[in-house]
């Protein structure tokens, strides 16, 4: 039986994309750092914002995403096409709550932005950068034993990614999880993708970065790259 692999493909027509002067989405952060008492080391906390709106070319599709952050955890992102809050714990609402309409408006600041700067910049595209990923299982590996696959893709921009599992040459959808698009330290961004399975003797596991190849100035991005995995 052959194994389960993962190809990563970032979509044709990424952009343009509404640049802060580094080629990337435009975001809004903030970090919150409580006052350090001596002699008790100085603990540092960070809550990230994450706001952007995004048009791809030729297509026209929109997106665009709200999401809250603390100390690297996703604590929600909110659907713009649903127009409703999708926390990434359910209990999360019991504690706290959050006002959709607040990020929906923080929305539609950033797609005026983009219109703008689209026109600024005679709708010049931002540079898409390709994404690097690994796979590896959540727990060790025992032949037998339910485990999970987890493929962690990061450092790419924009936040137009697709993750296809696949096993004797088929898709593999069912109990396939995802995550939204996280804000990486370098303005790019990861995602992660789970795949359930069942681990075999001689399963070997892999991926695939399929990455259109297009031209960018007088280069192109990698068409593919492998990321292996085996027991």
């Amino acid at each position: 039986m052959k194994p389960p692999f993962v190809f990563l493909e970032s979509l044709p027509g990424g952009g343009p994309i509404p640049s802060n002067g580094a080629g990337s989405p435009s975001s809004c952060c903030g970090v919150l750092k409580p006052p350090s008492l001596s002699p008790t080391p100085a603990v540092e906390d960070t809550l990230v914002e994450l706001d952007f709106f995004q048009e791809s070319f030729p297509s026209e599709k929109k997106s665009g995403e709200f999401l809250l952050e603390f100390d690297n955890e996703e604590i929600l992102h909110v659907d713009w096409e649903k127009k409703q809050n999708v926390w990434r714990l359910p209990d999360f609402q019991r504690f706290t709550s959050f006002e959709v309409q607040g990020a929906l408006a923080n929305i539609a600041v950033m797609k005026n932005n983009m219109e703008v700067l689209m026109k600024r910049s005679n709708r010049t595209r931002a540079l898409n950068v390709a994404p690097s990923a690994t796979v590896y299982p959540e727990n060790a590996v025992e032949l037998g034993d339910p485990n999970v696959l987890i493929c962690f893709v990061d450092r790419f921009s924009p936040p137009v990614l697709n993750v296809t599992w696949l096993k004797n040459n088929e898709v593999v959808s069912e109990g396939v999880e995802e995550t939204d698009f996280y804000p990486s330290v370098d303005n790019t961004f990861r995602k992660f993708s789970y795949l359930p399975f069942v681990p075999e003797q001689g399963d070997i596991s892999g991926g695939e970065n399929k990455i259109p190849v297009r031209n960018i100035g007088s280069s192109k991005l990698p068409s593919s790259a492998p990321y292996p995995w085996k027991l």
